[in-house]
């Protein structure tokens, strides 16, 4: 892969800015024209994965619908849901699942993250619901 010139890196960096700051519009038109929808940063980090970090489940599903992985694994052992849950964004979690996220992808899965940090509400979240039995 060709090196990334200084101007081409500071696009780069803006368009995780615009990722990190929840620009949903100016982001999915920039995936529209052409951006690659799973560009990664050097820890791993794609926009989605930042998008859920920073808790903007707009960005986050337009991101989904052009084709960003969900199940994509950081540097860190992290995926979007896992992001999503230490940040307990519910709605943003909700996306994800929605999408079909699995909650137990990574070495530091969504589940392993409500369990580490004591968030029952999100572990619940993650868990499909049982039926009753009558």
């Amino acid at each position: 892969m060709p090196e990334l010139n200084e101007e081409e890196l500071a696009f780069a960096g803006r368009m995780f800015d615009l990722a990190r700051g929840g620009a949903t519009d100016q982001l999915a038109e920039y995936v529209d024209a052409g951006l690659p929808v799973n560009l990664t940063n050097s820890k791993g980090d794609t926009l989605l994965l930042l998008a859920a970090y920073h808790d903007h489940p707009d960005t986050v599903r337009a991101l989904l619908e052009r084709g960003a992985d969900h199940a994509r694994v950081n540097d860190n052992g992290q995926t979007a849901l896992a992001a999503a849950v230490f940040r307990r964004s519910e709605q943003t979690v909700r996306v994800l699942l929605d999408a079909g996220a699995d909650p137990a992808l990574g070495p530091k899965s969504a589940l392993v993250i409500a369990e580490f940090f004591d968030l029952p509400e999100m572990a619940a979240l993650l868990r499909p619901a049982r039926p009753t039995q009558g």
